[in-house]
């Protein structure tokens, strides 16, 4: 009974660590940033570079390219995804050559073991596997049937109580998708590296404390040289 209880207990303890592991399993986010200024406000988001390393070079590059600038987001069905429409219908203003090309790109599936949960950003894509564009979703709650058959590469990681004004924003439904009846406008993007942040932050504090040394310095110098 003894001998029972323990292979119990250790059962019973890798269980719980297995869990564990997998709960706390997230890909790292590079140290690019991207900022959505939607007309419901803010959305910001990180990348998985190691997850999706060809999605993240595709979407990152049209967003430096301007490409967002003036699309939509033309699905919001709440407690599952808003989605941004495809660059090359979904915006307002005429695009350049280049962005052009870029937006036509279709990237191959990379797909994960990443968890489809709120936040996380998938790519959008038709029946064919390797047909993502420029098209992705933002999850608005837990899709675990999305798990491997959608290429993950981010997530949000400020702006949740803008996902929370688009869930309540009136919808109507076409087909499968259920859609906003106003068009949320993606107005403008930009993008930074938390690590230049980091580092002009670091000189900032190396700053002060040269300054702080050299008052020091000086007020030492006064006393031994008065």
């Amino acid at each position: 009974m003894g001998n029972t209880r323990i292979l119990i207990f250790v059962w019973a303890c890798v269980a719980l660590l297995s869990v564990v592991k997998a709960l706390s399993h997230e890909p790292e986010l590079g140290s690019a940033r991207v900022v959505f200024q939607t007309s419901y406000g803010d959305i910001e988001f990180g990348f998985y570079p190691t997850v999706a390393p060809k999605t993240v070079d595709h979407i990152f590059k049209l967003v430096r390219l301007g490409g967002y600038n003036t699309n939509h987001i033309f699905r919001v069905d709440k407690g599952f995804v808003a989605q941004v429409a495809d660059v090359a219908s979904g915006r307002s203003a005429p695009m350049n050559e280049e962005q052009r090309k870029e937006a036509e790109k279709t990237i191959v599936g990379e797909f994960s073991d990443v968890k489809h949960v709120r936040g996380i950003l998938s790519m959008g894509r038709y029946e064919d596997p390797n047909s993502a564009q420029s098209s992705f979703s933002m999850l608005l709650g837990d899709a675990p049937h999305l798990d491997r058959q959608y290429a993950v590469f981010g997530k949000v990681t400020k702006g949740d109580e803008t996902l929370r004004k688009l869930e309540e924003v009136p919808t109507r439904r076409e087909g499968i998708f259920v859609m906003p009846t106003e068009r949320i406008t993606i107005l403008s993007t930009y993008y930074y590296d938390t690590k230049m942040e980091s580092c002009e932050e670091e000189i900032s504090v190396l700053k002060r404390r040269l300054e702080a040394s050299f008052v020091e310095v000086e007020r030492q110098r006064m006393k031994c040289f008065p």
